[in-house]
Parts: C-alpha cells; sequence; structure tokens
C-alpha cells in the first residue's frame, strides 16, 4: 500500500527529479546544487555545516525552487542511513547523486603526515562516497521507475599528483575504481555512474593557486584558475543524459594549468 508520503512524493516526481548533492555548503558543490535547481531540479543540500545549507536553500525558496538543508557528515554510517531514508520519506525516489564532498590534509612529506589526518582524508574522500553511494544505489535500484544517475567528483588528482598530496591522491584515484564498479554493477538495474574530474576551479578551495603552489620541479608558481560555472555546466550535462547514455569520465580544467606533462 502507498501511503500518503509517497504519494505525495510520486507527485513531486513527476514535475521534477530529485538530487542529492554533498559539500553542497560551498564551492563547487554550491555552485552545481544552484544550477540544477535553475534547471528544475529538486535538490537536498548535504554538508557537514547547517548555515551555508540553509542559506542556499532560502534562496532556492525565494526563487520559487525546491530545496531540502540536510546537515549530515558523509563518514557517520548511521546519519548517511538517516538522510537518505528522509529522502525517501520526502521525495519518494532520487534521480541524481553527485558525491562532491571532499577534504585535503597538510602538504607535508609522507613520513610527517599523521595517520589520523590520513584517515581523516580517507574517511571523507572514499568511505563518505561509498556510504552515499550504498545508499543511493539501494533506492535507486528499487524505486519505480528504477534507476539513476551517479557523478562522482574525482579530481586532476586521480590521474597525476600534486606534490605533497599523498592522502588526497591515494583518495582519487581509488574513486576512479569504485566509479568504474557502481558503473558495472548498476547496469542490471539501470543506475549510471560517471566521473568529473576537475582542474583548478575558482573556488575558496582552489584560491591559493592565485598565489602560487608548489611544481613537480620544485618551483612554486601561480596556476590559471576557470570559472567554476564551467564545473556547473558540466554536471548538469552529465546529469540531463538518459539513462541509455553516460558520460563514463570527463576532465574539465583551466586550458593553461599545469596538468598535460605534469611530473
Amino acid at each position: 500500500m502507498i501511503d500518503a508520503t509517497q504519494q505525495a512524493g510520486q507527485a513531486t516526481q513527476a514535475a521534477q527529479k530529485i538530487a542529492l548533492v554533498t559539500g553542497a555548503g560551498s564551492g563547487i558543490g554550491r555552485a552545481c546544487a544552484r544550477k540544477l535547481l535553475a534547471n528544475g531540479y529538486a535538490v537536498v543540500l548535504v554538508g557537514r555545516r547547517a548555515e551555508p545549507l540553509e542559506a542556499l536553500a532560502a534562496e532556492a525558496h525565494a526563487a520559487g525552487q525546491t530545496a531540502l538543508a540536510a546537515p549530515c557528515d558523509v563518514t557517520d554510517v548511521a546519519a548517511v542511513e538517516a538522510l537518505f531514508e528522509a529522502v525517501h520519506a520526502r521525495f519518494g525516489r532520487l534521480d541524481l547523486l553527485f558525491n562532491n564532498a571532499g577534504r585535503n590534509a597538510k602538504a607535508v612529506d609522507i613520513d610527517e603526515l599523521s595517520v589520523e589526518d590520513w584517515r581523516a582524508v580517507v574517511d571523507t574522500n572514499l568511505t563518505g562516497v561509498f556510504l552515499c553511494t550504498r545508499a543511493a544505489f539501494a533506492l535507486m535500484k528499487r524505486q519505480s521507475p528504477r534507476g539513476g544517475r551517479i557523478i562522482n567528483n574525482g579530481s586532476i588528482s586521480a590521474h597525476a599528483p600534486r606534490p605533497f598530496s599523498i592522502a588526497y591522491t591515494a583518495t582519487k584515484h581509488a574513486i576512479t575504481g569504485l566509479t568504474k564498479s557502481v558503473s558495472l554493477d548498476g547496469r542490471r538495474y539501470d543506475i549510471a555512474c560517471g566521473q568529473i574530474d576537475i582542474g583548478n576551479a575558482a573556488t575558496e578551495m582552489a584560491g591559493r593557486m592565485a598565489h602560487g603552489v608548489p611544481q613537480a620541479n620544485g618551483e612554486i608558481a601561480v596556476e590559471p584558475l576557470m570559472d567554476v560555472e564551467l564545473v556547473a555546466d558540466a554536471v548538469l550535462h552529465m546529469a540531463q543524459l538518459p539513462l541509455a547514455a553516460n558520460v563514463q569520465f570527463m576532465t574539465i580544467m583551466a586550458t593553461k594549468m599545469p596538468f598535460v606533462g605534469r611530473g
């Protein structure tokens, strides 16, 4: 039997698709959430800090858009399970998960990186993605109509490391393996999974690029940045494809950043 909550969710689905964006309170996540909202998606805004999520939700509501601020630590198993249960109760389904939440560690030699800092990066960048993907996969394979799309935020570092970034680089290489496995295992359930690898989008996290960062040859060099809106446009393109098509991997980067030939 379908209860009133499920009926409400199905009615919402008839009008718009449902997306969930992690790390939505700032940077790439915020830009992509805004882009999805502007293009008719209802968006669940996920992050650790409630204030920026609530501000973005209020901005969306003022524009007549559907947004739900959902503070959640993606490394917390119980919190992630509760999050996706709430999404199902509110909307009845999930069409898109953008795994965007991530963090870095101190730029130091491996022997100076604490185990605690290593685990913090792995917990967020890899285990958090696993937990959210696991919950989304379970929902997408059982909902009607079946299926959905999962987009993982990889990084240029999924291909080539920056100096002093062993934890971040290791997790982003691992995300590529996770993306391929979910893409394969999701076929039978009409779940598409792809990855976007981003280089030097102009966000708070990448602001240091404009002041100079270490290069593979030991120099400190300023690197060019690109408008984060271009990343949002790329994610929207991936999101809007029919499930019969998939962007398996996309690289979008500032044209003149030192990536090709790096290392």
